[in-house]
């Protein structure tokens, strides 16, 4: 009863020293400062594979690119090998991005075998450890909101998750039909690349099926980006798409249905990617990539990740302008510095739309993106 006693009073006796230190005057900054917090780290969870007990410093490094993830740890490819690898203790990474992602540099500690009776491969350890990721000179990534122990209610920040890291292009695949193409989404595919520093590539496929719209070609055309028609059923156009994305590491992106599994079939012999059909009912492609996959192409590579229905931005409505960079010479023009170019008077933009000097379609692309953003 006495201990029971005491547990009780424990709980009491902080609230007090806590309401005497506030009357006292102590600010709450000093309060805080007396706590300590260990940075945040990336840990092998036990059973996934056994860290090394040696000193990883005295292990031999290799360079190598993130091929694979999976739960706290990731697959690298260095030298011609494969190599499933932990994350060191010691690995630190920004709180709001992902700390890997396909394509990411790192160096590896390369841990040794140990060996059961001098015979027998412990097969519970990591064949490295990931020491260090090198800065990203690209990343394709999308929002994500902070959930689980990491949220905070007090705060607007926003959690990027890098889809992939160190790409030089991104291959937009649309089609002509089953399912209709969405040039609101390439729109957005078109700001993601210009994030990430990508290159932007639009292949529209399906052309079998029927001919694009003229006049979305003609506007995405304007934009100097490199187009292809092509498909990837009777090959039409695939070599030239090929030798486009020779020596480059391209990532794929585009909503589902469209054929990018198809597409990296008919590029890549014997890629041998899972294809799926499209539902009747609302046009909609079925995701038959569930994980990111990478297939090697003449001195470069193609990394296909799940279908994207919805790509999601994370810009503040001021810098939307700037990813229309159509709309620059006339901007220059409004009246008021900060024009959103929806209501203001004398706006310059509206009045090259209405002129027909600019893009209609894009211009209502860019008032529904700004939409999304001002909610």
């Amino acid at each position: 009863m006495i201990l029971m006693a005491k547990r009780k009073g424990k709980s009491r006796r902080r609230l007090g020293d806590w309401r005497e230190s506030f009357v006292a005057g102590e600010s709450q900054d000093a309060l805080s400062d007396k706590e300590k917090f260990a940075p945040r780290s990336v840990k092998l969870p036990a059973g996934r594979a056994e860290t090394a007990a040696e000193n990883l410093d005295s292990l031999p490094k290799r360079e190598g690119m993130v091929i694979g993830l999976f739960a706290r740890g990731a697959l690298v490819e260095s030298e011609g090998q494969r190599l499933l690898c932990g994350i060191a203790k010691t690995f630190r990474a920004s709180p709001d991005t992902s700390p890997l992602a396909v394509g990411d540099e790192v160096t590896v500690a390369i841990t040794p075998p140990r060996h059961a009776s001098g015979q027998q491969k412990d097969m519970t350890r990591a064949d490295g450890m990931i020491l260090f990721r090198a800065p990203r000179r690209t990343a394709l990534s999308r929002p994500q909101p902070i959930s689980g122990k990491r949220q905070d209610r007090y705060t607007t920040e926003v959690f990027e998750k890098v889809l992939a890291a160190n790409m030089d292009a991104i291959l937009i695949v649309a089609s002509t039909r089953q399912p209709p193409l969405r040039h609101g989404l390439i729109d957005r595919l078109l700001i993601i690349a210009e994030r990430g520093g990508l290159q932007p590539v639009l292949a529209i496929n399906k052309i079998d099926l029927g001919d694009a719209d003229e006049q979305v070609l003609e506007d995405f055309a304007h934009l100097n980006i490199k187009i292809f028609m092509v498909s990837a059923a009777t090959k039409e156009g695939i070599s030239s798409l090929k030798d486009a994305l020779a020596a480059k590491r391209t990532v794929l992106a585009g909503q589902s249905g469209v054929g990018k599994s198809s597409l990296v079939n008919a590029i890549v012999p014997g890629a041998e990617a899972a294809t799926g059909s499209v539902r009747l009912k609302d046009q909609r492609g079925r995701h038959t990539t569930s994980a990111t996959k990478i297939y090697h192409l003449d001195g470069g590579m193609i990394v296909d990740t799940p279908g994207v229905r919805e790509a999601g931005i994370n810009l503040q409505a001021s810098e939307l302008p700037w990813f229309f960079p159509e709309f620059e010479p006339f901007a220059a023009q409004c009246k008021f510095r900060d024009c959103t170019h929806t209501h203001e008077p004398a706006c310059a933009v509206r009045q090259a739309v209405e002129e027909g000097l600019l893009y209609s379609r894009r211009y209502e692309s860019y008032l529904r993106i700004l939409q999304t953003l001002e909610e």
